[in-house]
């Protein structure tokens, strides 16, 4: 896990990132879309207030963008190894990412288990009440601010591919976590060589820009 090749490691890692921006802007997007389709009228403080969904949506949102910056990082990274300060970058803003992509992934798994166990009555909170208990499965019309037409299925089709994105960021993010690791030294990838290698390669640079120098300057 704590490999590194210095030649192909940079460009798996800038494939790395790429992917992470990708990830995180459809997360985003899905997000955004639950969020201004179902969410934002059962949130309202004149109604019953969905918690664990409204969380659950801010989390995910928030975890986009977060895999956004993330992945922007891990490519900068892959073009400036030797950079202390982007390593370090790299290093808290995965292990951010990781956390809060696998709380995300966590409570969009919750979200789902409580819709499918309530049939969908969470989702019909903003709607007006009436004598039968509405659930999103049931065919009783009801007053509803929002279209509630295969609400329950949509919901659910936007929430399952939120939770496999999330779990995804969570991988790459361990992954860039790993590397950022890895190029500081640090355990338990210590035991590495490509730090040495790196600065290794920090000191010899300076010598060789000096050595062209002199060769395109006999007269120096």
């Amino acid at each position: 896990m704590c490999n590194f090749d210095k030649e192909k490691g940079p460009g798996r890692l800038m494939k790395k990132g790429l992917v992470l921006i990708l990830v995180g802007h459809i997360n985003f997007i899905l997000g955004a879309i639950v969020h201004g389709s179902v969410l934002r009228h059962i949130s309202k403080p004149s109604q019953h207030i969905s918690t664990e969904y409204t969380v659950t949506n801010i989390i995910s949102v928030t975890s986009g963008l977060l895999s956004i910056a993330s992945g922007i990082i891990a490519i900068v990274v892959s073009r400036n190894l030797r950079n202390v300060k982007l390593q370090i970058g790299l290093l808290i803003s995965s292990f951010l990412n990781a956390l809060l992509s696998a709380a995300c992934c966590t409570g969009v798994i919750l979200a789902i288990s409580i819709t499918v166990t309530h049939q969908g009555k969470g989702l019909m909170l903003g709607c007006n009440e009436t004598v039968v208990p509405i659930n999103a499965r049931s065919p009783v019309g009801a007053q509803c601010p929002f279209d509630s037409t295969r609400i329950y299925d949509t919901t659910l089709a936007l929430w399952i591919p939120c939770a496999v994105l999330s779990a995804a960021e969570v991988g790459l993010s361990v992954w860039c976590f790993i590397v950022a690791l890895t190029l500081r030294g640090l355990l338990p990838c210590g035991n590495r060589y490509i730090k040495e290698q790196l600065e290794e390669d920090a000191e010899s640079f300076p010598h060789s820009r000096r050595l062209i120098g002199q060769k395109g300057n006999p007269e120096a």
